[in-house]
């Protein structure tokens, strides 16, 4: 369903801090990965559970289905989201 440049890349689920002053995580990154299965960079893939230093939502896990799609569990929330490619955005 992604682009071909993000076959082989990791996405990680950062469920966020509990205890710190500044909060942090609440989002998913994306991880890349050069020829030889060394990671090269990352970046934020998806944020917004965490607005004005109050968490709304955390994620924790994900699961991509057959068709590409990415499944995101959220403990807080208690759901679970999809996020898919829009071909118009």
């Amino acid at each position: 369903m992604f682009p071909e440049e993000y076959r082989g890349d990791a996405f990680v689920a950062q469920h966020g801090s509990w205890n710190r002053s500044d909060p942090f995580g609440y989002r998913i990154l994306r991880v890349r990965f050069d020829q030889e299965g060394r990671p090269v960079s990352k970046a934020v893939f998806a944020y917004g559970w965490l607005q004005d230093e109050e968490a709304w939502g955390r994620p924790v896990d994900i699961k991509e289905l057959d068709d590409g799609s990415l499944l995101v569990s959220d403990d807080t929330a208690d759901v679970i989201y999809r996020i898919t490619l829009s071909e118009n955005p």
